[in-house]
């Protein structure tokens, strides 16, 4: 084992360029502060990161996802991760509304981009991009094309959930640099990183259903899993 996150273990392969990434079920929020084990939970992460990064790659989107293996792992590049989380916000939720004063649901007329320094001791805070380039993690340029890359993530993104009657709120990305030196999109995609809400009803179909003791957790990522499943018989 290379490194163990708090849903996700990496394992080094014989490749020096190739890890073992393992989707567990464990499930944690507020800063690991609230923490439980969901039975299946990493079995459909890596199916839908598993969908959601093939689709990316076929639209053009580079990213570190090679093939899953099987129901937990997946084989992916080798990066070493920029310690920054790069939120997108479609609708006005979570955190966001809380810290501004906004009703939840809101749609701002712009895409919204917030990012936080990846550093557990410090509870993983908002800074800017001027803290960024401060902080040695990223240039000035290489912020602008993770924004450009966010940005087409986005719209890539939010056409593939509607096709599904599924709108996309929010979601986290995280990105990495490549032995050569690229930049390119990395860790995971799926309920545990992005809001999903259901198009007609607005249910929560993510990890919110973990966070606010909504219930049903499994079954909303099962809905997910299945929905975009759904896509490979058109």
């Amino acid at each position: 084992m290379l490194y163990e996150g708090k849903a996700k273990q990496i394992y080094l392969t014989d490749d020096a360029d190739r890890v073992v990434i393992r989707y567990t079920d464990a499930a944690t929020a507020f800063n690991n502060v609230k923490k439980a084990i969901i039975a299946n939970k990493g079995v459909y992460n890596n199916r839908i990161s598993a969908f959601i990064f093939g689709y990316l790659r076929d639209a053009g989107i580079e990213n570190h996802y090679i093939a899953m293996l099987d129901d937990r792992d997946q084989l992916c590049r080798r990066v070493e991760i920029i310690p920054i989380e790069v939120i997108v916000r479609n609708v006005v939720a979570g955190s966001m509304a809380k810290r501004l004063g906004l009703e939840e649901g809101t749609r701002p007329s712009n895409v919204i981009y917030d990012i936080c320094y990846k550093a557990d001791e410090l509870g993983d805070p908002l800074i800017n991009d001027h803290h960024a380039v401060a902080l040695g993690i990223v240039t000035y340029d290489e912020l602008r094309g993770i924004y450009d890359m966010a940005a087409k993530i986005n719209d890539a993104l939010k056409s593939l959930f509607a096709r599904v009657g599924v709108t996309l709120v929010d979601f986290k990305i995280e990105f990495g640099r490549t032995g050569d030196g690229r930049i390119i999109l990395a860790d995971e995609i799926s309920p545990d990183t992005c809001r999903l809400w259901d198009m007609k009803t607005g249910d929560k179909l993510d990890k919110d259903r973990f966070r606010r003791d909504l219930g049903h957790v499994i079954e909303a990522y099962e809905e997910i899993y299945s929905r975009l499943e759904s896509l490979k018989a058109e």
